[in-house]
């Protein structure tokens, strides 16, 4: 194979099948469970990367379902979000990610920097209960309920809530080990379709893990929970902030 073959052809690894395929990247019932709690403020700043400010001591813990997604398939994903600001622009900041999947486990770390690893989300209804679940090896590690469908919400400001930058502290070492990248990176979900969303009372439960320290930014109150589906892209990002130039 001739250089300018490589050069052409090289996406993502490995070269001749690689593990996930170009953009756009479109999600068809995406369905959600976030819950919304309030934590330790010491426990976010010790996470937190700067330039990114918490706007207050809170996380979002998601479990999501992706049954249908162009070049990754159907799998399940969870994971905590935590909203911030950046030079005064609000969004947020996705601190861990675990799903069940490998083309988007690859590209998810490779293209935007998504922190994921690979665990075994769940997000299912029981009755009248809307149940997620992750499991990272044997270990049940996060446990969310929440009422099913009991009151519908506003769809207008969860769609301006679906709008806001999301933010990502991509890391690729160089060969010798040290940082080849290290950049905070800021991507947008957008061509985004509410197909149905509904809050009810809910809860949440993290149990510790010495590799999916999820416990470490603890539940010391559940602010509110909500269920929605809906449709979206999700676009590549931007460098927002490059660590290595600073």
């Amino acid at each position: 194979m001739k250089q300018q073959e490589v050069r052409h052809r090289a996406f993502a690894m490995p070269l001749t099948s690689p593990a996930f395929p170009p953009g756009p990247y479109r999600f068809v019932n995406r369905e959600y469970l976030v819950i919304t709690y309030r934590t330790d403020p010491d426990a976010i700043q010790a996470v937190l990367p700067e330039p990114l400010q918490a706007l207050e001591p809170v996380v979002k813990y998601e479990f999501i379902r992706m049954p249908d997604s162009t070049g990754f398939g159907d799998y399940s994903e969870s994971g905590q979000v935590i909203p911030v600001s950046f030079r005064g622009e609000r969004g947020s900041y996705v601190h861990s990610m675990f799903l069940d999947d490998q083309p988007p486990l690859a590209g998810g770390r490779e293209l935007w920097g998504f922190p994921k690893k690979a665990g075994r989300p769940r997000l299912e209804v029981h009755q009248d209960t809307l149940v997620g679940s992750l499991d990272f090896g044997p270990v049940r590690i996060a446990t969310g309920t929440m009422g099913y469908k009991y009151q519908s919400l506003d769809r207008t400001a969860l769609l301006s809530s679906l709008a806001e930058p999301n933010f990502l502290l991509k890391i690729i070492p160089h060969v010798d080990g040290t940082p080849r990248i290290c950049e905070l990176v800021r991507y947008h979900t957008t061509d985004v379709t509410i197909k149905g969303a509904w809050s009810a009372p809910g809860a949440l439960e993290l149990h510790p893990h010495a590799l999916a320290p999820v416990a470490e930014l603890p539940v010391l109150e559940v602010l509110s929970a909500r269920h929605f589906i809906c449709d979206l892209t999700l676009d590549l990002g931007t460098v927002a902030f490059d660590y290595l130039q600073q």
